[in-house]
């Protein structure tokens, strides 16, 4: 007996908690799984943690550059099946992960887990809502990250558990099973992409040409912005909880301001999802871009009492910009050919991403605060990029919803 409707699966809630649950299970094992599992792992193959973080700065790199194809497959033909596809690719690398017993098979691993999150994460997610919705998408990409903002919140409990039960690589196969088992059979249910002859073919970057400005200064403005959003993330994500401490705080108020960074990224989501919905995603971008540097001069100016204060403007500034990372290019330059843009926008971000880490843990050993000024100023530098854009919502009609053609 048939419990939902039909159209159900294929409406735009159904699709929002589909691909969000879909997202949460690609992120917590992948990007998430060396926070827990580093350790174990290179203690059981007899490495340094150094090598696991290595290896995951690689599969970065691998993703960015797959992203402009991936974007561009996405385009022409729907994100459905490669958002499908990337669910067995990270299965194959998570079983690959659990048979390694040296570094061959734990880079070889990691190098098909980075082939999977070239195919299944934000930015294939955010293509495939843009050809399933057009213009009319940016509601569900901050739906999605809304449920995705919850994969470390989820992921780090959930993998500390099957590790300390069951050993790490019971824990990727475990995650390998959940890939297949409720991954795979939600992006196979996602809407088929609206037909090409379908999409208005409109001079794209409509809005920026009013404001007498190019797309390829656009792009190379919004590139830059999303590399220094990335270094700043990435490189404060790994080293919060140290970097505090460095800083005079406690164990215990470093802690506090780490358990702090989700709930204000979700909050800032919910913000955006809100409030902040009526406005141009460039008025929340640079908002964002403003966040991280008031928290530090905050954290600088009063002390380690501040660290919660630093911690939740730096998460609410993270949650804001992976939201824009969607609607920002779609605003800007429409759906037509969004994939393929986002791809090559993302690209020097996956580069910085992966880089800042160590770069960023370099610093804090060797200048102490200056790194949070430097931090500070990044995203400062990226504040002042966006004040360069100038555009009015384009005028490029929604795609129909809910095409026929995969």
């Amino acid at each position: 007996m048939r419990l939902l409707p039909a159209s159900w699966a294929s409406g735009p809630l159904a699709v929002v908690i589909g691909l969000g649950t879909t997202q949460t299970i690609a992120w917590a094992s992948s990007y998430y799984l060396p926070a827990v599992l580093a350790a174990p792992i290179a203690r059981d193959l007899d490495l340094a943690p150094t090598y696991v973080f290595a290896a995951l700065s690689g599969a970065l790199i691998l993703s960015g550059l797959l992203g402009p194809r991936v974007g561009h497959a996405i385009d022409r033909f729907g994100g459905r099946s490669l958002l499908a596809s990337s669910n067995i690719v990270f299965a194959a690398g998570l079983l690959l992960l659990s048979a390694a017993h040296g570094a061959a098979l734990l880079i070889a691993a990691w190098m098909l887990l980075g082939i999977g999150m070239g195919l299944g994460l934000y930015e294939a997610a955010f293509a495939t809502l843009t050809r399933i919705y057009g213009t009319g998408a940016r509601r569900s990409i901050t739906g999605i990250t809304l449920i995705a903002g919850f994969a470390s919140t989820v992921g780090w409990p959930l993998t500390t558990w099957l590790d300390a039960e069951y050993g790490w690589r019971a824990a990727c196969q475990i995650w390998a099973v959940i890939h297949v088992c409720l991954a795979l059979p939600l992006n196979l249910l996602l809407p088929r992409a609206t037909p090409l002859d379908q999409v208005s073919q409109p001079a794209s970057g409509a809005s920026l040409h009013s404001a007498g400005q190019s797309e390829t200064f656009a792009m190379g403005v919004l590139a830059y912005m999303f590399a220094a959003a990335s270094f700043v993330s990435s490189g404060v994500s790994a080293i919060l909880p140290s970097m505090l401490v460095a800083f005079g705080a406690t164990p215990a108020q470093a802690l506090l301001a780490g358990t702090l960074v989700g709930p204000a990224q979700v909050g800032a989501r919910l913000l955006e999802a809100g409030f902040l919905a009526r406005f141009h995603p460039l008025l929340s971008a640079r908002l964002a871009m403003l966040l991280n540097p008031i928290g530090v001069v905050t954290l600088i100016a009063g002390g380690s009492l501040f660290a919660p204060v630093f911690a939740v403007l730096y998460g609410a500034g993270n949650g804001i910009i992976t939201i824009a990372r969607g609607t920002l290019p779609l605003v800007l330059f429409g759906p037509v050919g969004f994939g393929k843009r986002v791809g090559m926008i993302s690209l020097p971000s996956r580069l910085t991403g992966a880089a800042a880490p160590l770069v960023l843990g370099l610093m804090v050993e060797h200048i102490g605060r200056g790194a949070l000024w430097i931090c500070a100023l990044t995203s400062v530098s990226a504040f002042f990029a966006l004040l360069l854009l100038h555009a009015t919502p384009s005028p490029i009609r929604p795609l129909p919803v809910g095409g026929q053609n995969s």
